[in-house]
C-alpha cells in the first residue's frame, strides 16, 4: 500500500502522542494514485466506486477466514461498503488494524449474545411518526435517510441502515416536520439516519430552511460520519447552505487517530469557517481505541482540526457486536488516565446509552470520596486527598488538606 507519509505514522504510536504534528497525517490518493484528481475529489465518484464485495476487497487485501465469513453474511445484517478514500487508511498487512476492525465484517457478527438487541436504544418504541424519535422533553431525533457512505460494523441502527434486514424504512419529511411544528416544546432537532449529508444539497437546504422557519426550534444539529468517510462531500456549496441557515451544529464521528487525515482537517476547517460548531462522538471499541495513549492522540488531533471532543460512548448492545465491545471499567480507566494529563477541552464525557431507551447516562471516575454535613472530600488526578468546606468559614488552614496522616488510596 502506498502512503504519502512515513509508515510509522499509521502503525506506531511514536508518530502520534506525544510527538504528533500535521506533517505526519495521511493525505493523498494512495491505491488510486492514477485516478484523475477531478474524479477523486468528486464525492459522487467516491460513492460509485465504493468497495462492496469480497472480490473487490481481495484485489487489495488478503482477507482472513473470519473476514470472509463476515463478508458473506453482510448482506443479511449490514451491507459492506467502504469509500476508496477511507479504504486507503486500512493496513492490508494487519488484520487487527483499527480501521479494518471497524469496517470489514467478521464472522463474529453472526453470533448474538444473550444481552444483545436489534434495537438496543428502544428507538422504535419512541417514534412519534416514522423516522422521528421523541424521547427527551425538548428535543427530537429526526432520521432522514437509511443510507451511509460506508457502514460501521457496530452500527446501533443496523436494523434499518442499508436495509440489509428488510426493515423498509421510509422517512417522511413532511410528517416529521409537521409534528415538530405542532409541538412547541421542541427546541432542539438532531438530524441523523443513516447520514443526512448523503442527501442532495437541494434536500438539505429544504430541510434546514423548514426547520429554521419554525419559531420554537432554537437548535439544529447534524450527526454525520460523512466528513470522515467522504470529506469530498464538504463542498463550498454545502458550506454556504450551512452558513445560510446557521448556526448549524455538527457532531462528527472519529474513533482512531488514523482517521484524522489532512483531507478531514480541510473539511472541518471549511465547515468551521462557515460558522458550524464541531464536536466529535467516539465509540469505545476493543482493539481500536481502548488504550489511553491512543485515545489521547485522537483527542489532540481533534482539537488540531477545530473539533471539540463531546461524547465517548460505551458500545451499544447491538446484535453481533461482542467482539468489538470492551468493558465499562476500561472506559473509566481511560478517562482517569486523561484527567489532569491533557487540557479539559480534550476530555469527552463517557456515557452509556441505557439499553431499552433510558437515554445517555454519564460515567465518571469517583473523584468525590465523601460528603458530610460540613465538607466534601475530594481526590485529585494524582490520588491526593483534599477537602472543600460546605459551611462558610469552616475551611482548612492554607496549605492543609486535613488528611496529612492518612494513607492515600489511588483507584
Amino acid at each position: 500500500m502506498v502512503w504519502n507519509v512515513p509508515e510509522g505514522n499509521i502503525r506506531f504510536p511514536r508518530f502520534m502522542y506525544p510527538h504528533d504534528q500535521t506533517s505526519n497525517w495521511h493525505r493523498g490518493q494512495g491505491l488510486w494514485a492514477d485516478t484523475p484528481a477531478k474524479q477523486w475529489n468528486d464525492w459522487k465518484w467516491q460513492l460509485k466506486n465504493r468497495l462492496t464485495s469480497i472480490d473487490q476487497l481481495e484485489k487489495f487485501i488478503d482477507l482472513t477466514p473470519e473476514e470472509k465469513a463476515g463478508c458473506r453474511f453482510a448482506n443479511q445484517k449490514l451491507a459492506l461498503a467502504i469509500t476508496p478514500y477511507f479504504f486507503n487508511l486500512i493496513d492490508a498487512d494487519d488484520p487487527d488494524c483499527p480501521v479494518r476492525r471497524q469496517m470489514i465484517p467478521r464472522g463474529e457478527e453472526l453470533t448474538t449474545a444473550p444481552d444483545e438487541l436489534l434495537d438496543p436504544l428502544g428507538e422504535d418504541g419512541s417514534m412519534a411518526v416514522e423516522g422521528l424519535v421523541h424521547r427527551y422533553p425538548d428535543r427530537v431525533l429526526f432520521l432522514v435517510t437509511d443510507r451511509c457512505a460506508a457502514y460501521c460494523r457496530y452500527c446501533t441502527r443496523s436494523r434499518l441502515v442499508s436495509n440489509a434486514q428488510d426493515y423498509n424504512f421510509h422517512p417522511e419529511f413532511e410528517s416529521g416536520l409537521k409534528y415538530i411544528e405542532e409541538h412547541p416544546e421542541i427546541r432542539d432537532v438532531l438530524l441523523s439516519g443513516g447520514d443526512p449529508l448523503l442527501l442532495s444539497d437541494r434536500k438539505i437546504d429544504y430541510l434546514l430552511g423548514r426547520l429554521r422557519a419554525i419559531p420554537h426550534v432554537e437548535f439544529i444539529r447534524i450527526g454525520s460520519r460523512i466528513p470522515v468517510f467522504l470529506p469530498q462531500r464538504i463542498t463550498p456549496e454545502l458550506c454556504e447552505i450551512f452558513r445560510k441557515h446557521g448556526p448549524i451544529w455538527m457532531s462528527i464521528h472519529v474513533n482512531h487517530p488514523k482517521e484524522c487525515t489532512l483531507e478531514l482537517k480541510d473539511a472541518c476547517e471549511q465547515m468551521s469557517y462557515a460558522g458550524v460548531p464541531l464536536g466529535n462522538q467516539s465509540v469505545l471499541l476493543r482493539g481500536v481505541n481502548d488504550e489511553t495513549d491512543t485515545m489521547r492522540s485522537l483527542l489532540h488531533r481533534l482539537l488540531m482540526m477545530r473539533v471539540r471532543p463531546y461524547y465517548l460512548y460505551q458500545c451499544d448492545l447491538i446484535t453481533g457486536s461482542a467482539h468489538l465491545r470492551t468493558t465499562v471499567e476500561k472506559g473509566l480507566d481511560i478517562i482517569r488516565g486523561l484527567r489532569g494529563h491533557t487540557t479539559g477541552y480534550a476530555l469527552p464525557q463517557l456515557v452509556v446509552d441505557a439499553p431499552g431507551g433510558g437515554g445517555k447516562i454519564p460515567l465518571n471516575p469517583e473523584f468525590v470520596q465523601k460528603i458530610t454535613d460540613t465538607e466534601i472530600i475530594l481526590r485529585n488526578y494524582q490520588g491526593k486527598i483534599y477537602r472543600y468546606p460546605l459551611v462558610p468559614g469552616g475551611g482548612t488552614k492554607s496549605g492543609e488538606t486535613g488528611f496529612e496522616n492518612e494513607e492515600i488510596l489511588v483507584y
